[in-house]
């Protein structure tokens, strides 16, 4: 009896558990999700929020929030809002959701809720082509100021040596050096350069003891005059690649810089103090760097890559690596009841294959 009073009460309690458990799960799935029309702000930034022609709306943000909607049954209205506007309106809950390439700081969840990410990227920096025709660059830069002073040095130099051989030679090898100042001049300049090249053709040669002296002298001090000579050249030639040349954020505080204002990327640039010239749209800022009124723009990665491969690919670059990491999420106005219901979809639609297809067709492979 008593065995049998055991068994009882051991099958009552599980079918109390059962029951327990069943109500867990049943109201762990069960949300009020709001019947009127959701307000969605949604901020232009290609290629999460592109603007077609006709006024509607695609992207990756677009898309991923529409599958959302339509998984939750949720009717809504898309508002066009600029980055300050929609996270105003979110904050003051004109706004119920806000879409768009918007970056998760600490700053902005102390006034409304993020979903989980959705996209993690970085910032990155654009700069114009360097690898320009070889033959073009190589003969601007002959008619640089640096390689004019390193010429007019080297002719100073091989006319001062002339000079003193003619001086030495000009009553003793008058028929290579004329007593004529301005011929015998131009015989030692012409002795200088062949010397010095090592060419050596044999047509001029000193025969008094002053003369070979000074051949003797020069000879020692072209050895020095060719390198630096060479140094000097390189120089010139390559001063002005060297000095626009951005190899990472290190290099941001020497060059001109183009950014958005009051973004992620701008409190970055003044937090270390970079000054910047602010542009209202990011291909304004792409069209300053390639009208060289600007040096570098700094932005998100992916908005970079996206605006390169659409307009400036040929005129404009991306250097490879990012920096600053950041992570794309959906806002929501705070304490909302979409929270839980939002990021469940979420989850389940970014770990699908089908949203591995949809960012390589918007960001490439």
């Amino acid at each position: 009896m008593k065995i049998w009073t055991l068994l009882t009460a051991v099958f009552l309690v599980s079918l109390n558990l059962n029951a327990s458990a069943n109500q867990t799960i049943t109201a762990d799935h069960e949300f009020e999700l709001p019947e009127e029309t959701l307000q969605v702000a949604v901020r232009i930034g290609a290629p999460f929020v592109i603007e077609r022609p006709d006024g509607s709306y695609a992207g990756i943000t677009i898309e991923l929030w529409e599958r959302i909607a339509s998984q939750l049954d949720l009717d809504f209205a898309y508002q066009p809002a600029g980055l300050e506007s929609l996270l105003s309106g979110m904050r003051d809950m004109e706004y119920d959701v806000g879409l768009g390439p918007l970056t998760v700081t600490a700053e902005r969840e102390r006034f409304l809720d993020f979903s989980q990410p959705f996209h993690n990227a970085g910032l990155a920096i654009a700069l114009r082509q360097q690898d320009t025709p070889g033959w073009w660059a190589v003969s601007q830069r002959f008619f640089t100021t640096e390689f004019a002073s390193v010429m007019l040095a080297l002719a100073a130099i091989l006319l001062l040596s002339g000079v003193l051989l003619w001086i030495f030679e000009r009553k003793h090898n008058t028929e290579e050096f004329s007593r004529d100042p301005v011929k015998g001049i131009g015989s030692g300049f012409w002795w200088a350069a062949v010397t010095m090249t090592t060419v050596g053709y044999g047509d001029k040669s000193p025969r008094s003891l002053g003369g070979r002296v000074v051949s003797l002298v020069w000879m020692f001090t072209c050895v020095i005059i060719i390198s630096s000579f060479t140094a000097s050249i390189a120089s010139s030639l390559t001063v002005n690649q060297l000095a626009s040349k951005i190899e990472g954020p290190g290099e941001l505080d020497r060059v001109r810089v183009g950014t958005l204002p009051n973004s992620f990327t701008s409190d970055y640039l003044d937090q270390r103090f970079i000054r910047y010239q602010a542009y209202a749209t990011l291909p304004e800022a792409l069209e300053g760097l390639a009208d060289n009124e600007i040096d570098a723009v700094v932005y998100d990665a992916p908005l970079l890559s996206y605006q390169l491969r659409q307009r400036f690919g040929s005129d404009l670059m991306l250097l490879p690596n990012t920096f600053m990491p950041q992570n794309y999420a959906l806002t929501l106005t705070e304490g909302s009841d979409l929270v839980e219901p939002v990021n469940r979809i979420l989850l389940d639609v970014t770990s699908s294959a089908e949203w591995q297809r949809l960012l390589d067709n918007y960001l490439g492979n």
